[in-house]
Order: structure tokens, then C-alpha cells, then sequence
């Protein structure tokens, strides 16, 4: 492996990505014709016009996030439009077992040191020390990049 060589790529395929981001404009729409025509009252009907809202806002940034992807290199995982989203020193551990709290078709990463919030709809986020990478990513190529971390993390510890 040379520096800056991408090792492993995570994309969102177009499929997964319409189906994604249909759902939750789909969703939205609905909420705001329920706000229109069947809304039982004023209350409901403000509660409906917002989770409308912000289901559209939802798909909106879905299709912006998966309109990128993610890049494994020497020097650790990065999306494509230059954030470094994990250093590979800074990585402790993978996992994507079954029962870990994971995106669909991902892998949870644990770091050393904490991080900003981050959330990129469909692709990846990043609460504190944990980011999880997937959601309407194949499930394939994530299983693929993560087995090439932890092979990384083995080769550095051991």
C-alpha cells in the first residue's frame, strides 16, 4: 500500500439511492397533504406541515450525502470532497457483527479521540467516538472495507 492510493471505495448505488431518498420525500408529501386535507385540528395539523418539512429536508440532504463516497487510503477513511472522516491511527477498533449498533450494510468504527457531530444521510455519522458507515451503501464493498481495516489494525498492533 502507497500513500494516497485508494484502497477501498463506498458508494451508494442509484438504485438504493432513489429508493432512499423517494421514501423519505415520499413521506413528506404525504405529511403535507394530510396537513391539507385531513388535518382533525389546528395542533395536529402544525405538527403535521413540520415532520413534512423535515422529512423533505431529510431526502434533500440524503441526496446530497450519497451523491458523494467514501475513500480508504493508507492514511485512513475519507469522503470524497476531501473530509477526513477517521485517521488510521486514530482508529481502535471495527465492528460489524450483527447485533452492533450500525447503519444497514455497514460497520461501526471506534476511535481514539472524540469528534464533532456529523451526519451525512445514507452514508455515514459520527456522535463522539463512533462513526457508522452505510445505510444505502452494498452491503459487499462494506464488508470488504472494513475487513481491510481490521486487517490494517492487526498488522499495526501485532
Amino acid at each position: 500500500m502507497t500513500e494516497g492510493q485508494i484502497e477501498a471505495v463506498l458508494a451508494a448505488s442509484a438504485g438504493r439511492r432513489l429508493i432512499g431518498v423517494g421514501s423519505l420525500g415520499g413521506l413528506g408529501a404525504i405529511m403535507l397533504y394530510m396537513a391539507t386535507e385531513l388535518s382533525p385540528g389546528l395542533g395536529w395539523q402544525a405538527f403535521q406541515v413540520a415532520l413534512g418539512l423535515v422529512a423533505l429536508w431529510c431526502a434533500y440532504r440524503m441526496w446530497r450525502a450519497t451523491a458523494e463516497r467514501l475513500e480508504l487510503t493508507a492514511e485512513g477513511l475519507r469522503s470524497s470532497d476531501g473530509r477526513i472522516l477517521a485517521p488510521m491511527e486514530e482508529i481502535v477498533t471495527v465492528d460489524r457483527g450483527m447485533f452492533a449498533f450500525k447503519p444497514s450494510n455497514g460497520f461501526m468504527i471506534t476511535l481514539r479521540s472524540k469528534g464533532s457531530f456529523a451526519w451525512e444521510p445514507g452514508l455515514w455519522w459520527r456522535i463522539g467516538r463512533r462513526i457508522g458507515v452505510g445505510g444505502v451503501t452494498p452491503g459487499t464493498p462494506a464488508k470488504y472495507m472494513a475487513g481491510v481495516i481490521q486487517a490494517w489494525i492487526a498488522a499495526r498492533e501485532g
